[in-house]
Parts: C-alpha cells; structure tokens; sequence
C-alpha cells in the first residue's frame, strides 16, 4: 500500500502535466496551516523561475485541473503561489478500509530488506546498572523493534564489558573475604566446583566496596591489576572465577533488562573476541596500516578534510595491553564474518563520538567492512536531575536504575490509588504497566541527541505528552469497547464510513499517516517519531470522543462504523507503544 502522501503527490503530479508543467513539481505535504487547509503543494513556488510565471499564475492554472476531483475535494490557489488542499472523504475511507485490511495497516515493506545489527546494552559485568544505562537500552529496544516492524532482520548485541578491570576489583574483594577459596590455590590442579563462590546479594554488595578502595588505596588498585591480569591471561584459578562473576552477573543484568522489556539476540561480549585480537594485529600488520608509535601500536585515521585533530586510533598500549578499540575492532571483524550486516549502530552516549569515529574510520582502513556497509553512531545525551545535571541520588551519589524504576512504580502506584477504586493487587499490576510507560515515553519522546530532565511528577502525569496519558486514551477505548459487547453489539464484519464530522475526518486524518511516521522512524532510527505521532492520534481520538455521540448513535449501521474506527484507533496505537516498547493494561 502507498503512502498516502505518495498517493496525493501522483495525483498532483498529474494535475501539474495537465497544466503543461514538469510533474515533479507535484509534491504534497502535510499542511502547516491546518487551519486554513488539510495539505498543501509549494510546486508553483518551485516553478516559477523555470517557467518564468509568477507563482500563483502556475497554482492558478493547476487548480483549474482539480476541479472535481475524485482525490481532492478541494484545491486552492493562494498567493504567493501555494496550493491548499482538502481531501475527499470518500477517497479517504478508501485509503483507511485498504489500511484496516492489510497486514501492518498497508505499510510497505521494503524491497531489499537490510541486515541491522544494533549494539545498544553496553553493561560492564561485575557492576550493577545504574541510570546512565536506561537510555541506551530503551533506545536500542525501540530502534530495534521499529526496524524490525519496517521488514528489515535486525540482531541485537548486549555487547558486555566483560574482560576489564571491575572483574579485577571484585576478585581481590572476594579474596580477602574467602582467601581459603581454591581458586587462590595456584597449585591447585582439580576440577573447579560448577557452584559459584559468589551469591547474588554478596555480588551487590562487593563492587561498590572494591570500587571505592581501588580509588583510595593504590596498593588495593595495583592487586586488582595484577588479578585482571591474571584472568585475562588465562591463569586456571582466576579464569574460573571470571566465569562465575560473568554468570552471576548476567543473571542480575537480565532481571533488570526484562524489567525495561528490553531483550537481547545475542549476549557476547569483549571475552568473545579476545582470540581473534592476534589476528586482527598480524592483519593490520602486514596490510602496512599499524605501525608504532612511543611503544603503542596505531592506525592513522587523519583525513585531508578533517577541520579538528584526529588523533590516530590505538590498537596496543607500549606494554601489549589491549584496549576498547582493539576489543571494538575485533567485534566488527567477527560481527563480519558471522553476521555480514549491512548496517552496525552503536548507541551510547554522545560524549563518544570522537571515539567511534576513529574506530569507524580504522575499520574501513583497514577493510575490515567493505565500502558499502554502514557503520553508524547514535550518541544519546543524558537524563538531568532539575538541575540540569547528570540525574543522581539524594546524596549525591549514581543512582542504581533498579532503584529509578521502583521509585517510579511507587510513584505510579500512589496516583492510581488516589484517584480510583481498585482492589490493592490489580492497583499495583496496572502500576507497573503504566510506570514503565512513563519512563519509556518519557526518555523516548526526547529525540536520541538531547539531554532531558527526569522529571518524575510530569512523567508519571495522566495529561499532557506522557506515557500514562497515551495508555489512558487506549483504556478508553477499550472500555467503549467493552460496553458495546456488552451491550449486545456485533464485533464482526464491521465497516468503516466516511467521516460524519471534521472531528472524525482528523482522526482518520491521523491515522493514515502510521505507514509515512514507520518509515520515517526507521529510516532515522527517531523512536521519537513514534511519541510524536502517537500522542497527536491521542489528541485526536480525545477530541473526537468528546464531541461525538458513540454508543448513544440511534443509527445502526453508523454507531458499527464508530465502532470501527475506534477498533482500528486502538490497533494502531498498540502497535505504536508496541515499538516503544510497552504495553497498555485493560483497566486504569
């Protein structure tokens, strides 16, 4: 199914080669003036100086051919030159029947679907999440289901730091604590147990203590060296404990990431490619690209045009220790060999874009990916406190996102026992549903780049541009729903009417652009286009109900038509939380 902008821009096309002018000319947009018109072509303006004619000599001459038009009831010229539009109900109950028939409501799916491999976790093993990770994850989740929804096959990476000094920390911690374990025993040659040594609880506990210590005592921090050291060169009795505290882990990791509804395709991390670095440094070696520089190993990555320093990308320090780039370097490599994406994206935070684009552009250096593959960088900015400061504790301290999120439950919960009668268990279910929605949609209607302010009284609002309110228009409808079964009304074969008021045209209106904002958000990877759509079909729907007799219509066969509507309103606004990655309760 055509876009609906596609469509109006053809039969434009048309009217502007009737005129005698170029059909290109013909395309439609969305007004800027709802007010005056529904949408608008600016083609005369464009013209002008090319059929040397004052614009609205051009408009003029087009709009004579719209006349009676099937597509647009209405096609003005006004000066200087532009074309207000209004569309033809009739054309416009052709568009949403095809819509409502079609899968993913007429979206086109691409005709070269792309490979996407997303990295957009980026957790450090051994370390709890705190709530500088909610936004790289929400945002990945989203890319990745919009892309996906789109018809593109999209993989995506945790891509753990799992091989770095944190796991260095946490084993000299638990040393001192157990230092009869075996795994201290360096001449201890048996079979490691499989049980970890290392509970849950005592993991939570452990790293902020041997964090603090490793930045107040350096003989502390030099111990934790030496045992990163150790596991990272495969001594048996240390590498056995990296196991442990990666398995440990990633089960607190994964109870939190599917507390955000945020999954993974893969669970690799900097370990898995820790066997292929040799190769990759002999490779780029022999290819003449890396050579030594005061003992480290480089790539250059200076390009004639660049206006500020690159400097050049590090692959070795001066003592052999591999870095993030060598690490980042060999997961291309890899991502390569096994997955041949069209397209790698990494989200995180904006403060590294210098970084990626040294590692990007040493990748292609060095061939690593061809010519033709992307390799893109969405840099996220952070969630502020009212201060406009990096979002912390009360006391200053990293808040953990564990804590964010039930600060918010609780929050929700509060709200929703104040203003409704709800038995306690159902009232904390419907809580964490809409909670979520308030933290998603609250980060996600920012776009990716900008900073935000959390603010946890506006997010957790029932009105305005917020998770809560979008969830609370869909219950609506559900509940109208509802009371229509219940009332004896058939819900199927239903049928959409033409629009009975300019309240329910614009709604209509609003829902045939969900094909142009899918393809938008994807081609952009901008969830925020999802926000933004579904909160002006939110608004849309709400003006509508407010204005229009529903379940009261006497007329039959036009009370199934709002009916019909409102089925397909609450479709496409699932599946627009959907791609943001919640969900709507059934009450609220």
């Amino acid at each position: 199914m055509k876009k609906i902008l596609d469509v109006l821009s053809e039969e434009m096309g048309k009217a502007f080669e009737a005129a005698g002018y170029d059909s290109a000319l013909g395309r439609v947009t969305l007004s800027n003036r709802p007010d005056l018109c529904e949408y608008q072509c600016n083609g005369a303006m464009a013209g002008a100086k090319k059929y040397h004619k004052a614009p609205i000599v051009i408009a003029g001459e087009v709009a004579s051919h719209l006349a009676d038009h099937p597509v647009f009831q209405e096609a003005v010229a006004v000066a200087p030159g532009f074309l207000n539009l209004k569309l033809r109900e009739s054309c416009l109950l052709g568009i949403l029947q095809e819509m409502a028939s079609s899968a993913k409501y007429g979206l086109e799916m691409p005709e070269h679907p792309r490979k996407i491999l997303i990295d957009y976790g980026g957790a450090n093993v051994a370390k709890p999440l705190h709530v500088g990770h909610l936004r790289p994850a929400i945002i990945g989740e989203s890319i990745k289901r919009i892309c996906r929804y789109a018809g593109h096959e999209v993989i995506g990476d945790v891509h753990l730091g799992d091989w770095g000094t944190p796991i260095g920390m946490v084993i000299t911690q638990l040393q001192e604590r157990k230092p009869d374990l075996v795994y201290f025993d360096e001449n201890y040659e048996g079979v490691y147990p499989e049980e970890t040594p290392i509970t849950e609880a005592e993991f939570a506990e452990i790293y902020p203590l041997a964090s603090a210590r490793s930045k107040e005592d350096p003989e502390f921090k030099a111990r934790a060296l030496e045992a990163t050291r150790k596991f990272q060169q495969g001594v048996p009795g240390y590498r056995a404990l990296w196991k442990h505290i990666v398995d440990v882990s990633k089960v607190d990791l994964k109870k939190n990431y599917d507390s955000l509804h945020v999954e993974f395709d893969l669970w690799k991390g900097e370990s898995d490619v820790n066997d292929l670095i040799p190769e990759m440094v002999d490779y780029m070696k022999k290819g003449g690209w890396a050579y030594i520089s005061d003992g480290a190993l480089v790539v250059d990555v200076k390009e004639e045009t660049d206006t500020k320093e690159v400097p050049p990308c590090m692959i070795l320090k001066s003592d052999g220790a591999s870095l993030y780039n060598t690490t980042d370097l060999a997961t291309i490599m890899e991502r390569m060999r096994l997955y041949d994406p069209d397209e790698i994206i990494y989200i995180t935070d904006k403060r590294q874009d210098l970084y990626f684009e040294q590692v990007f552009r040493c990748a292609r250096k060095t061939k690593l990916v061809g010519p033709e593959t992307v390799l893109k960088f969405l840099g996220h900015g952070t969630m502020n406190g009212s201060d406009g400061k990096p979002f912390k504790t009360r006391d200053g301290g990293v808040m953990r996102l564990d804590v964010l999120v039930e600060e918010t439950k609780k929050e929700m919960y509060r709200k929703i026992r104040e203003g409704r009668q709800m038995p306690e268990e159902e009232a904390r279910a419907v809580a964490d549903i809409v909670a979520l929605s308030a933290l998603k949609y609250g980060d996600l209607s920012n776009q990716a780049a900008k900073d935000y302010v959390f603010d946890i009284d506006r997010f957790t609002s029932f009105e305005g541009d917020t998770g809560p309110y979008i969830l609370y228009t869909i219950v609506r409808i559900k509940s109208i729903l509802s009371k229509y079964s219940e009332q004896g009304g058939r819900m199927e074969g239903l049928a959409l009417l033409e629009a009975g008021s300019g309240l329910e045209k614009e709604l209509q209106m609003a829902l045939v652009q969900f094909g142009t904002m899918v393809q938008n958000a994807a081609e952009e990877i901008a969830p925020h286009r999802v926000c933004a759509y579904v909160y002006d079909l939110a608004n849309a729907f709400n003006r509508f109900y407010h204005e229009t007799k529903i379940l009261g219509e006497e007329d039959v066969k036009r009370r199934e038509g709002l009916i019909a509507l409102l089925v397909l309103t609450r479709d496409v606004m699932e599946t627009c939380i959907d791609l943001l990655g919640f969900e709507a309760p059934e009450k609220m």
